[in-house]
């Protein structure tokens, strides 16, 4: 068991979880911690095991080995403890669309032991909570994916629980849902939830997460901030797009300079010369210079950085169509 001091310091900890259906493994020795009150991207690729995460740590699936705790609590020997502890918001949305928001927070309210008083107080809150109130009496199938998805949030926190799980909670939403759904997140870490979130959108990833796995064949591939993911790939880099190609020598000479002597990479087809750069302020200004004063045609030049696409197909590289497909089956059979 982890000492009183971690248990107090992290609302999740898995160490060495494993699943496997059938032949295939899922979930391959999981090492995870989530600090209270953060937000923990779990990355990865289809089939690499995040949802069987997410449903041993939520009690949906049980572990065939190591060991997990969710809210200082062992998710096999008391998962009843656990229950009491969680949210879940799967990848669709699971309200009423007959009913309005409030019933349908009343109804979860009911579903959760609440009294009749009690229940309608606590959908008052979440209502307020979640700027549900001007749409509180209109019936959920005129929602928009967003209202959707942040009433389905809203109905997941009825306990106020410790921690909360999102499996995809953006899927389908257009960018206004997203933006809708991302504050939503914000405002509940920063009552004190603790959110575990996994998503495809790396984007979402890099704005909600605090702390990022990524995993691979039911394995950890690494963890840290996003910022620190983004520097164990690269740093800066310097970019420079032309209009004519006769601009290509001296535009490929000058970010050689600024880059140490190290040849830069040239797309011909685009007219982009680029290649990473220690001082990237000083990098950038000196070839600026030295395009001005040849007289080259330039479209667009600035500072490129890494994003967390790049870490992602960095760490994980491309997986054959047909075993992702498999793996993902074996994944969502539970």
């Amino acid at each position: 068991m982890p000492p009183v001091s971690e248990t107090s310091e992290y609302s999740v900890i898995a160490e060495g979880l494993r699943k496997r259906y059938g032949d295939k493994t899922a979930v391959d020795g999981l090492d995870l911690r989530v600090r209270r009150g953060t937000v923990c991207g779990l990355l990865g690729p289809n089939g690499a095991g995040k949802t069987t995460s997410v449903r041993m740590l939520s009690t949906l699936v049980r572990p065939d080995g190591g060991r997990a705790e969710v809210g200082g609590h062992d998710v096999v020997r008391r998962p009843d403890l656990v229950r009491r502890r969680i949210g879940l918001t799967g990848q669709h949305p699971a309200v009423d669309e007959i009913l309005t928001a409030r019933q349908n927070l009343r109804m979860f309210g009911r579903l959760f032991h609440l009294s009749h008083r009690e229940a309608r107080a606590r959908a008052e809150e979440l209502l307020a909570q979640f700027s549900l109130g001007e749409a509180a009496d209109k019936q959920v199938r005129g929602f928009s994916g967003g209202m959707r998805r942040r009433l389905d949030l809203a109905a997941s926190m009825i306990l106020a629980p410790e921690v909360l799980f999102l499996d995809e909670p953006t899927t389908g939403l257009d960018p206004r849902g997203r933006r809708e759904v991302w504050d939503a997140v914000r405002r509940l870490t920063a009552t004190g939830t603790t959110v575990l979130l996994t998503t495809h959108y790396l984007d979402e990833a890099d704005k909600l997460s605090d702390w990022i796995c990524v995993v691979d064949r039911g394995r950890k591939v690494t963890e840290d901030t996003p910022a620190g993911l983004k520097r164990a790939v690269g740093g800066d880099r310097i970019e420079v797009v032309l209009a004519d190609p006769a601009d290509l020598p001296v535009t490929t000479t000058a970010v050689a300079r600024v880059a140490g002597g190290r040849p830069p990479e040239t797309d011909e087809a685009e007219l982009r010369v680029h290649a990473p750069v220690t001082d990237g302020v000083a990098a950038l200004t000196e070839v600026a210079r030295t395009l001005q004063e040849a007289g080259a045609a330039v479209l667009d030049i600035g500072l490129r950085r890494p994003t967390l696409d790049e870490v992602f197909l960095r760490l994980t590289g491309d997986r054959p169509d047909e075993e992702t497909d498999q793996e993902k089956q074996k994944e969502n059979a539970a």
